[in-house]
């Protein structure tokens, strides 16, 4: 089960990655739009999933008193 659930994470991920070097491109004014609504769902999809296979995960949030790496 969780090489399927790492699977449609790379899915995801390579997706996002994908729409990211698109939008780099040149676009016509209805390309651009299309993709950047497919990089928000690729992004809210994979959100969903790390959360559904990960459920224990904790994100550390940088503080005032902890520096930057």
């Amino acid at each position: 089960m969780l090489d399927e659930y790492l699977a449609r994470i790379r899915a995801h991920r390579n997706n996002i990655h994908r729409c990211r070097r698109l939008l780099k491109s040149n676009l016509s004014d209805v390309e651009r739009p299309f993709i950047e609504r497919r990089l928000t769902e690729e992004q809210t999809a994979l959100e969903s999933l790390s959360a559904e296979a990960f459920p224990f995960a904790f994100s550390l949030r940088k503080g005032p008193d902890m520096p930057a790496s």
